[in-house]
């Protein structure tokens, strides 16, 4: 038996995430800290950071501390017909840290789903972001966006990719006046102007947002994403979790990569982004696979912002004993780690140390 009191805020998350995706059906995956630099450098504009520390191997091969888990996944599985691959890991990532600039290992915990992807499987992956977040704190947000929406927007505006480019920047950054700058730039018809401005402030709760986005004529390729887009709430609606989920379209991730639904999680402490999550197909396209992907990782290296519980003491019970026989003594010893205590034996007590109950057997039994 695990004593959970003996366990970081962190691992008790890990711990408990496993046991949840467990319990759908993903299988633990593990890997090698190592993975060829080749792979990384030939994807890098899907890598969160652009750091990757290299060394070389002893047959001259150029080696990489992992930056990633997902192409990793991807590079070690195969497509099978009919068939999907559902992992789950824990494991470290190595990156250049946003705050310090400096290389950092970083905890992930996550889940991949990989193969002849449905709605169900983008339900159940969206479900079980949520599922994570909760097991985590009560106190949480998940935002989704859907980049069929934008790339349709998008395309109806204009064929440039340095305008549309540009202006995915600004719906990042929710930056309508700068949007009207670049169309006013770029030549863009006053009416496909004031509908990618007027984009900018669609977010919120799912039935407002997508109440908005049916008053949009945009195109049939935008219809059809927001239809799949209302299929996911509809889904997402008969579930505990519809009052967590939000609508966002500042969510942007690289379409060369990602496809369709992606999504992020926040939770109330933490002022980052704690989870990621997205379909990419484009991705495995990329790396020569012929299925479909979505997945999400959490950074549970974030989690200590939040603290935890922290124990007031060190040990249960501190023991003090001089000529005490050592046949006493472990049978003292014994009668409280039966009781599921912790004891420390001492003969004299320690300067920095924090007890519950001290016994002295030198003297008698003292209570504190």
């Amino acid at each position: 038996m695990i004593n959970e009191r003996y366990l970081k805020n962190e691992e008790r998350v890990i711990y408990t995430l496993r046991s949840l995706y467990d319990s759908y059906g993903y299988l633990p995956f593990t890997m090698s800290k190592f993975e060829e630099y080749e792979l990384y450098v030939k994807n890098k504009d899907f890598l969160v950071s652009d750091g990757v520390i290299t060394f070389t191997d002893t047959n001259g091969k150029l080696l990489a501390l992992k930056p990633d888990v997902t192409l990793s996944i991807i590079k070690n599985g195969q497509d099978e017909k009919g068939v999907k691959q559902k992992v789950y890991y824990s494991e470290n990532v190595y990156r250049i840290s946003g705050s310090t600039r400096q290389f950092k290992e970083i905890m992930q915990t996550g889940l991949e789903c990989i193969g002849d992807i449905d709605l169900y499987d983008v339900f159940e992956v969206v479900t079980l972001a949520c599922a994570s977040l909760e097991a985590i704190s009560e106190n949480y947000v998940v935002e989704i966006s859907h980049l069929g929406v934008l790339s349709s927007l998008l395309d109806c505006a204009s064929s440039n990719d340095e305008f549309k480019n540009a202006v995915m920047e600004c719906i990042k950054q929710k930056n309508a006046h700068e949007i009207k700058k670049l169309c006013k730039e770029y030549g863009i018809k006053e009416d496909k102007a004031n509908l990618l401005c007027s984009f900018v402030g669609i977010y919120g709760k799912a039935d407002s947002v997508l109440k908005k986005l049916d008053e949009l004529n945009v195109s049939d390729d935008f219809a059809s994403s927001v239809n799949e887009l209302k299929a996911i709430v509809a889904l997402l609606d008969s579930t505990k979790y519809k009052d967590k989920i939000q609508l966002d379209f500042s969510i942007v991730n690289d379409m060369n990569y990602y496809n369709g639904i992606v999504f992020n999680g926040f939770i109330e402490g933490v002022c980052e982004t704690v989870l990621f999550g997205g379909k990419y197909d484009g991705l495995l396209d990329k790396l020569g696979r012929q299925s479909k992907g979505i997945g999400f990782a959490i950074y549970i290296d974030l989690l200590e912002e939040m603290g935890g519980q922290s124990r007031s003491y060190d040990v249960d019970v501190l023991v003090l004993y001089d000529k005490t026989d050592a046949k006493t003594l472990s049978e003292v010893v014994a009668s409280y780690i039966s009781k599921g205590q912790s004891v420390t034996t001492q003969k004299e007590i320690p300067e920095r140390i924090r007890y519950k109950e001290l016994v002295d057997l030198r003297g008698g039994k003292i209570n504190d």
